[in-house]
């Protein structure tokens, strides 16, 4: 989502300057002032990839992790309004047996 004033970067850039923070010694801050960008985006896509090599902090979920938990949260709350209209449904002929 974010502002309309983000700047978007893509697969390729991000992989490139997670590449450059790794290799080169220097600090996501100084890597992100050298690129133009904020470091707090930086950081985090520095982090994931770190998940993603099983390099993160313990408990960090990975990419595929994380997909795999937003799809299941989608389908409960899917769930959920279906249980919500089949309690709806049931009551309305519940109360139309009793006329």
């Amino acid at each position: 989502m974010g502002s309309k004033y983000t700047k978007r970067c893509t697969e390729e850039f991000k992989r490139d300057a997670i590449a450059l923070v790794d290799s080169s010694g220097k600090t996501v801050t100084a890597v992100a002032r050298e690129l133009g960008i904020s470091s707090e985006p930086l950081r985090g896509w520095s982090r994931r990839a770190k998940a993603d090599r099983g390099e993160g902090e313990p408990g960090e979920l990975t990419s595929a992790e994380r997909e795999e938990l937003k799809r299941l949260r989608k389908e409960v709350r899917e769930l959920q309004q279906t249980i919500e209209v089949l309690k709806k449904a049931t009551a309305f002929f519940v109360k139309e047996n009793d006329r």
